[in-house]
């Protein structure tokens, strides 16, 4: 068995290639700037399948803290009132077991007991 490989004729045209000679930017030309692409792009009809960011939703606020409470207190609410206690309870730093005992105290103040 021979190790000789028969000649396809590229063998001159290789001899002479010079890679340093050959620079792929030249034949790019210029970068583009992302935004004139895109637009180009959207002219001819190009859909990106890249997400698109969507707004973040604003941060619920953090009411839990540690105090002892322990017992759970379940009701139903009109969604009016809900907000309302939540706004008092934001505007006020208190969390919703403060608010609620502060509300409670608030109440029996104003009717006493008969």
């Amino acid at each position: 068995m021979s190790n000789n490989r028969p000649d396809l004729g590229f063998g001159d045209e290789l001899d002479q290639f010079d890679p340093a000679a050959w620079n792929d930017r030249k034949l790019k030309g210029p970068t583009p700037q992302k935004a004139v692409t895109r637009q180009v792009a959207e002219a001819v009809g190009f859909r990106s399948r890249e997400p698109i960011p969507a707004a973040l939703p604003p941060a619920k606020v953090d009411r839990r803290r540690r105090t002892g409470r322990n017992a759970q207190f379940n009701l139903k609410a009109t969604p009016e009132t809900i907000e309302a206690f939540c706004q008092i309870a934001d505007e006020q730093h208190w969390g919703l077991g403060e608010t609620l005992e502060k509300a409670v105290l608030l109440l029996c103040r104003e009717y006493p007991a008969k």
